[in-house]
């Protein structure tokens, strides 16, 4: 179950039906004018305020509402810089800070695509490329081309997918566990993901940028005859992106391991709640 509970946020069934009739401070007095002897008085000789007065201030009070409301609403679409320009929704974050941008709307089969033309833009997609090299689809030959095909710059294609095929071998498949397809034994589950914490630029220009993910990520096999149980660990991606001219596209990858931090106290779960997770929890399409 997430955070909260079953009354999820925004009701709250315990309320009593005639809450909405309380005051502010819990009262529910009534003010009982007194008798007076004179139209003019109110019973301690003051002498009311007259009808137009005060609809007039009612009034003002309603227009002046109206308006601050009219200017907050034209103040959503970015606050004026100093120069009188409007600023753009990118957040001005740190480089391990989640950032403002919006996500991007195109997609190349199940990876994003279209990143900006930017530094933020570079680590987007370096980002989600971590994540699709990273997955249960390497595994398997016509998947694992499609991924190479999708990220990789026209003129990189052929060498990534061969070397990639390399480290992919139907010797390496076979030999964690699994059938020459990439697929898992029955009643088993094959885990292969990889969540980036972070990305750093090392270099960067308008053609082309260097940079870093930092991941985490998951590995392994469930099931009660598995000899590769699922395991987490921490590495570094490194990718080289260029700018065809609509979107970044890979031009070389590598990875090392770290930077680790310490493992935590967590008791570690069973192979059927990591199996249940994994089919459950589905994976991002999109990171940062």
């Amino acid at each position: 179950m997430s955070q909260g509970d079953e009354r999820g946020y925004g009701s709250d069934p315990g309320a009593r039906p005639d809450d909405v009739y309380s005051t502010l401070g819990g009262t529910r007095q009534t003010r009982t004018r007194l008798p007076g002897g004179a139209d003019d008085g109110d019973g301690y000789g003051r002498r009311p305020a007259r009808n137009s007065r005060s609809l007039i201030m009612v009034v003002g009070v309603v227009v002046l509402l109206i308006a601050a409301i009219a200017f907050a609403n034209q103040g959503g679409g970015g606050a004026s810089g100093s120069d009188g320009g409007q600023k753009t929704d990118t957040a001005e974050a740190g480089p391990t800070a989640a950032t403002g941008t919006k996500p991007v709307q195109g997609k190349n089969g199940t990876i994003a695509s279209g990143f900006a033309h930017d530094e933020q833009g570079a680590q987007s997609a370096a980002a989600n490329y971590a994540v699709a090299l990273g997955s249960d689809g390497m595994f398997n030959k016509a998947r694992r081309h499609g991924i190479v095909q999708a990220i990789a710059d026209a003129s990189r294609v052929d060498d990534l997918q061969a070397g990639f095929d390399a480290d992919y071998s139907e010797q390496f498949v076979t030999q964690i566990g699994l059938s020459a397809d990439g697929s898992a034994p029955t009643g088993s589950t094959f885990v292969n993901r990889t969540l980036p914490a972070g990305t750093k630029v090392r270099s960067y220009s308008a053609d082309t940028a260097q940079i870093d993910v930092w991941c985490s990520g998951l590995f392994g096999l469930t099931g009660d005859t598995s000899t590769k149980p699922v395991t987490n660990g921490w590495f570094t991606v490194s990718m080289t992106l260029k700018w065809d001219g609509t979107d970044w596209k890979v031009l070389e990858t590598g990875q090392q391991e770290g930077p680790t931090p310490v493992t935590g106290d967590n008791p570690v779960s069973g192979s059927d709640e990591i199996a249940d997770a994994v089919n459950q929890f589905g994976g991002f399409t999109y990171a940062r």
